[in-house]
This record gives structure tokens, C-alpha cells and sequence, in this order.
């Protein structure tokens, strides 16, 4: 790994389904993603998201899930 792309900063991004992804720092963010709030290099950011997101199913599936077995 270079210099450069250890001092890289990211940022942790999160979409509307709450999944978990990192962005560069100085770059806009892409449509459909907002900062969630942590930056750091690229490592500190990906273990920060191996800490958070421990669901991997989209914010969609879980609420539907959990209004299936509600119902049921």
C-alpha cells in the first residue's frame, strides 16, 4: 500500500436501506447515499462498519419480516 492511499481519508455512507458502504472524503457523495457520520482511513472506516452494521438485510426485508410475524 503507497503513502497516498494510506493517508486517504474516507467517510462511512449509509443509503435509504440502510446499507453500510465508505466514500472518499473530498468527493460528493453519490446519489441515494448520506455521511453517517464517521471518518478515518479506509481501515478504520471498514471496521467501524464490521461493528455496525450487523444486519445485512435491506431496512425493507426487516420491516416486512417483522410485519409478517406480527401478523401471523
Amino acid at each position: 500500500m503507497t503513502e497516498q492511499q494510506t493517508a486517504a481519508t474516507h467517510r462511512v455512507v449509509l443509503n435509504d436501506e440502510e446499507q453500510y458502504s465508505i466514500w472518499w472524503l473530498d468527493r460528493d457523495l453519490p446519489a441515494g447515499w448520506r455521511a453517517e457520520g464517521t471518518t478515518g482511513t479506509r481501515e478504520e472506516c471498514l471496521a467501524h462498519i464490521d461493528t455496525v452494521w450487523t444486519d445485512m438485510r435491506p431496512a425493507s426485508l426487516r420491516r416486512r419480516m417483522a410485519a409478517a410475524e406480527q401478523a401471523a
